[in-house]
């Protein structure tokens, strides 16, 4: 079965884009603008960067610089679920091997 695309209109930065995304990704194609619109206007605002191109460069920059960071949190987390679930794993194994099997 085949996705059926929707075209989407967004803005960023006052200008209007037509972007085709599956249908069930309307949603997250709308949020995601949106979070670029409004990394792009802090950008803009801080009067440090000049140009379209410099801006969504820099927004581009810093939103792969906070997805680097959100994975190494991922990553850190899940190792210490994984220690955790390996512990309890453990103490289950020791609780079960001191105790003797019943014959019925």
């Amino acid at each position: 079965m085949t996705e059926q695309n929707a075209q989407v209109s967004v803005r960023i930065l006052d200008k209007e884009y037509q972007v085709a995304c599956p249908a069930n990704e309307r949603t997250n194609l709308l949020d995601s603008a949106e979070i670029l619109n409004t990394k792009m206007r802090e950008i803009r605002d801080s009067g440090r960067i000049v140009g379209l191109d410099r801006i969504a460069v820099m927004a581009a920059l810093n939103m792969a610089n906070d997805l680097i960071h959100a994975n190494a949190r991922d990553l850190e987390l899940e190792g210490g679920v994984s220690d955790r679930l390996k512990l309890i794993s453990d103490r289950v194994d020791h609780v079960l091997g001191g105790s003797q099997q019943l014959d019925l």
